[in-house]
């Protein structure tokens, strides 16, 4: 007596199907939402009450305010950032990239912050994958 198997074949949904579109929708959400929430805290200070703590002191003596002052510029960037990200990745990742940069930067003058300055060399890598699906797809407003 010979059995056969059979193996049922589930239809997956085209998102599932596409890899690519997958890591595309995961880091345009991953960096839309996160600049957009870091960058509202810097006004409310319910994650992190104390920004400034993260601003080099070489960098507080150039920019001509006190950090407090500065970090409402900074979240304003980051929302910007953010909002470009969700309109267009391609651009919004290499801006996102450069102001992780800058912030990495900071991070390693102040020392202490190593670990959080490595965290965001990731999250810098990640941006510019972001700007690499997107410069691949047809438009930055595509799916």
């Amino acid at each position: 007596m010979t059995t056969s198997t059979q193996t049922k074949t589930v239809a997956r949904p085209p998102l599932l199907q596409d890899g690519y579109r997958q890591a595309f929708l995961l880091l345009r959400t991953v960096f839309t939402v996160a600049p957009i929430l870091f960058g509202l805290d810097k006004f409310v200070r319910v994650l992190k009450p104390d920004w400034e703590v993260y601003l080099a002191p070489w960098m507080n003596g150039m920019i001509g305010m006190d950090a407090h002052t500065f970090m409402y510029i900074v979240g304003a960037v980051e929302i910007v950032a953010g909002i470009l990200v969700a309109f267009l990745p391609r651009i919004g990742g290499y801006v996102v990239a450069l102001w992780l940069l800058g912030i990495i930067v900071s991070l390693v003058s102040v020392g202490g912050y190593l670990d959080i300055a490595l965290r965001d060399f990731g999250l810098l890598v990640g941006a510019l994958a972001l700007s690499s699906l997107a410069a691949g797809r047809k438009s930055d407003r595509t799916r």
